[in-house]
């Protein structure tokens, strides 16, 4: 009887596929612009008044949907009851963006979406920061010191770019290039464009790019798995451009010198020693992360010596450790309690 009612679910759901329906709901949680700059929007969710608030930073270079992939599937759906709860999103980029840096998010844009959460709050916010946007977080709270934000959260963010295997290819190009082979092309272009940013993304996972429609025949009985991989295909397909002299700066700094791994950055014509971080952190790796993979994230602990800092993995990839259908049982009540203690 269980078979047969799922050859009749998959058969229902195959239909409603080739007649152009949708699984996922898209419905995003309702929110209110509360603050905006250049390259900054901060966005306040209709979310409880109480607790502490938590301020959600993205990379850059991706749509503002990460923390609100799906209902069902959505950090914000999860925390919104429970505290006060903001975003801050950088919006588009284009080529009249290709000079800012990362001292223009580092210096400008993370500190005023942290002041604005403090000034409606009238508490410092906890930070919770995924891929690059971990990275970022990380570099606000040495810039910011201690008291300025609770607590940080950085999932699938890596810290040691040598222990990222879908980078090694590229290592003796560069060396043999003197480590120029990729700078007349952000350079001339201005910009990394949303198209180029959007087939990296799709080439880190190249293996379920390949068996998707093999999974998708597998799984025709199960909605909710249907919903997840129209959710991420929208997400795929609303990459954003990420501006020159940002690139420049990952490239040379991060790529090449591996600068994150040794603790010290430079931001602006600034050194940001990363151990000035000492807020409590919880530090978040997915198991099945072929882009941040659990040796590049975990290496945060090494340069943060003087924070309390808990490392652990969740199931899930780049994406679905933070907002996949394992991540409400896996990684959100990990977030719960680190927020809560």
């Amino acid at each position: 009887m269980a078979v047969l009612d799922g050859v009749l679910a998959a058969a229902g759901n195959m239909a409603h596929r080739v007649l152009g329906g949708g699984f996922a709901d898209f419905t995003p949680m309702p929110r209110t612009l509360v603050d905006q700059g250049r390259a900054r929007f901060v966005y306040h969710y209709d979310s409880a008044d109480s607790g502490d608030p938590v301020l959600l930073v993205p990379p850059l270079a991706v749509p503002d949907t990460p923390f609100d992939l799906r209902r069902g599937c959505s950090l914000v759906e999860h925390l919104a009851p429970r505290r006060p709860t903001y975003l801050l999103d950088y919006g588009p980029i284009g080529f009249r963006d290709r000079d800012l840096g990362l001292e223009h998010w580092v210096d400008e844009v993370l500190p005023a979406a942290i002041g604005t959460v403090r000034e409606r709050t009238g508490r410092a916010p906890h930070l919770i920061g995924w891929c690059f946007g971990g990275i970022l977080s990380v570099l606000a709270a040495a810039r910011l010191g201690i008291d300025a934000i609770a607590s940080l959260t950085v999932v699938a963010s890596p810290f040691d770019f040598t222990k990222m295997p879908l980078l090694m290819p590229f290592r003796p190009i560069v060396a043999a290039t003197g480590g120029h082979a990729f700078t007349p092309v952000y350079r001339a272009m201005g910009t990394i464009p949303a198209p180029l940013v959007r087939a990296a993304f799709q080439v880190s996972a190249l293996d379920r790019h390949l068996t998707k429609p093999i999974a998708v025949a597998t799984h025709l009985h199960d909605r909710d798995y249907l919903a997840q991989i129209e959710a991420v295909e929208r997400f795929t397909a609303n990459m954003v451009a990420y501006p020159g002299r940002t690139v420049g700066q990952i490239y040379h700094q991060f790529y090449r010198a591996n600068a994150l791994a040794r603790g010290a950055v430079e931001v602006g014509g600034t050194r940001i020693d990363l151990a000035a971080a000492k807020q409590r952190t919880l530090l978040i790796a997915g198991r099945a992360d072929t882009i941040a993979p659990r040796r590049a994230v975990g290496h945060l602990v090494k340069v943060l010596p003087d924070a309390e800092v808990e490392f652990v993995t969740a199931k899930g990839g780049h994406l679905g450790v933070l907002t996949g259908r394992a991540a409400r049982h896996e990684t959100w009540p990990l977030i719960d309690r680190h927020l809560n203690g």
